[in-house]
């Protein structure tokens, strides 16, 4: 597939360009620990990630935990979140060369994490020069798969739909690259619920680094 007519690149964050997942699950351990409650095992907290903190804590706590109950526990998710954001996520491996590969390329940033932590684990490991903007998911009134975010940034870059790809690992990311008229790739590496044939990328990437040749054959 040749994309050299491909003018910006959006990027998922959570199990796209880094590692999290650890770290996400032990903040939702800790969490029910603080309320008293049983932790889970790591595959179903998992399972949960990828449309925000809210939704992780409220599908963690379950279907009978009041509002103020999980207003509660997001705020406890998020002070453990934020101690202990770096203990093992990492950039996942090609990450940094195929950013800086692609750099020529406008990119950004679109996650359903919220915006400090996300900034700040972009800088801690030296990722956030390379997008010329992040927003998280209390940037805007909505979240992915909503399109308003993908379709600002967009608007930003005068970009049109058409000559956008969404990168991510997750359905979310592929319905919100549809939701916005963009192209979707996926990676093969992350952790988020992708069901394939309900939701199917335009293509797979196994490495990030992959990605390079298709925008920039004449290179290759």
């Amino acid at each position: 597939m040749n994309l050299a007519h491909i003018r910006a690149l959006i990027f998922d964050l959570d199990g796209t360009l880094i590692d999290s997942q650890q770290d996400l699950i032990n903040a939702t351990n800790a969490t029910l620990r603080e309320l008293g409650r049983g932790e889970l095992p790591a595959a179903t907290v998992s399972s949960f990630i990828g449309h925000g903190a809210a939704k992780l804590v409220s599908r963690a706590l379950g279907p009978d935990a009041t509002e103020r109950e999980q207003s509660d526990a997001l705020q406890i998710f998020l002070r453990h979140y934020e101690a202990n954001k770096l203990e093992y996520t990492r950039a996942y491996p090609d990450v940094p060369e195929a950013l800086e590969k692609l750099s020529p390329t406008p990119m950004a940033v679109l996650t359903n994490k919220p915006l400090l932590p996300s900034r700040q684990i972009l800088e801690s490991l030296c990722l956030a020069k390379y997008f010329a903007v992040i927003y998280g998911g209390d940037s805007f009134a909505t979240r992915k798969p909503d399109p308003l975010g993908a379709q600002e940034i967009l608007r930003q870059f005068a970009v049109v739909p058409g000559d956008a790809l969404l990168i991510g690992d997750s359905e979310v990311d592929v319905q919100t690259a549809r939701n916005a008229g963009m192209l979707a790739a996926a990676v093969n590496y992350g952790f988020g619920v992708h069901d394939r044939a309900k939701f199917p990328a335009d293509f797979y990437l196994d490495r990030l680094t992959n990605l390079v040749p298709l925008l920039h054959p004449k290179t290759f």
